[in-house]
């Protein structure tokens, strides 16, 4: 039975920006991948003909950034080809990587073809510790990486996922986000969606790491201030307030999985009564316009009063509606994360749970390196 609630209709603006996520193929084996638990596998990615026609029909819609990202997008032979297409359209490029396989050979290509701007993960600030929590020996690498970025002149953003086996090394994070020249830094604390969900036990930070965390950050902000932009994303469990998740559903951006399903979340596949729509189906004008999925939670008639009526609807949307679906059940229910929530017990709960000692950390498939248990 399709539980997708109707079809509202608010007047949506067009899209500004893309997520293609060209495959689910990644060397690293982060325990808070926030991918899904079953991935995409390589015989279901779109082809490059799918792909460009996926970027021609974005543009025409109206986007205007195109976040080609994973997996690894370096894994696909036709990453070059994928860049001259949307950079050939106008778009503006950003490739999200884990920086392993990229040549000084690769950049040089991709940067002609008319690449823009590269996003590059960390997991550490020191090899051993970076390296057991990707699971792989890549650390170095990522030196590497952004040592190429900075020589060919292209922006550079590092991104820090912080969960409780590297918040003690956030000083560090931002110190090492310095040395590689990096324009900006993303400090984003755990989401809990795919599999970082089957690990949020081991991954939620304690009380004392996130106060110990905004000294800081604030201090770096404003001594880095004018040289690296730092943005720190809340973990917003220990929040009253819940994240303004995606600036609302379906308002700013989408995202296009492997096999071309189109989400108005990158982690909108874990509400299980929302009914997605596949780009080789249906135009993607149709599905960003007219699609249940789009709609479901667009604008604020699908609120509940609670966040109807609420002064903060304009900022937050009523939170996240992945995060409410698998807290409660109900995608539509206010995000329990918020204080005014009637379930915010559920959260509550939750961050009773962890003590000194967590679980381990369930790395996402093969695991060359320890296991991680901080």
């Amino acid at each position: 039975m399709d539980l997708t609630p109707a079809p509202q209709t608010p007047a949506a603006a067009p899209p500004l920006g893309l997520l293609a996520e060209l495959t689910h193929r990644c060397p690293l084996h982060c325990g808070y991948c926030s991918n899904p638990l079953e991935l995409i596998e390589r015989e279901k990615e779109l082809t490059t003909a799918q792909w460009t026609e996926v970027f021609t029909q974005a543009r025409e819609i109206g986007v205007l950034q195109v976040h080609l990202s994973g997996g690894e997008p370096l894994a696909r032979p036709d990453l070059p080809e994928l860049v001259s297409h949307v950079s050939g359209l106008g778009a503006y490029v950003n490739l999200v990587t884990s920086g392993l396989g990229l040549t000084e050979a690769r950049l040089a290509d991709l940067a002609e073809r008319g690449l823009d701007h590269v996003q590059l993960s960390v997991q550490g600030a020191t090899a051993e510790r970076a390296d057991l929590l990707a699971g792989a020996r890549a650390h170095h690498h990522k030196i590497t990486a952004a040592a190429l970025v900075r020589a060919r002149g292209l922006p550079l953003t590092v991104n820090a996922v912080l969960h409780r086996g590297n918040h003690d090394q956030l000083a560090g994070l931002i110190e090492l986000a310095e040395a590689m020249g990096a324009d900006r830094l993303e400090l984003a604390n755990t989401q809990y969606y795919g599999w970082a969900l089957r690990n949020r036990a081991a991954l939620m930070p304690t009380p004392d790491q996130l106060a110990a965390a905004e000294p800081v950050v604030r201090a770096a902000i404003e001594r880095l201030k004018g040289t690296m932009e730092i943005v720190y994303v809340l973990a917003d469990y220990y929040e009253p307030y819940p994240k303004p998740c995606m600036h609302g559903w379906g308002a700013l951006q989408l995202t296009v999985a492997p096999d071309g399903t189109v989400l108005p979340c990158p982690a909108a596949g874990a509400i299980t009564t929302l009914t997605l729509d596949n780009v080789k189906d249906t135009p993607l004008g149709d599905i960003w316009y007219k699609s249940g999925s789009f709609n479901a939670y667009r604008g604020e008639e699908w609120m509940p009063d609670l966040c109807r009526s609420c002064d903060r609807r304009s900022v937050d949307h009523g939170g996240c509606r992945c995060q409410a679906f698998l807290l409660t059940g109900d995608a539509a229910a206010t995000d329990p994360v918020c204080s005014k929530s009637d379930r915010r017990g559920v959260v509550d709960l939750l961050l009773a749970t962890p003590g000194a000692a967590a679980p381990e950390m369930v790395m996402r498939g093969p695991r060359p390196v320890a296991a991680v248990r901080r």
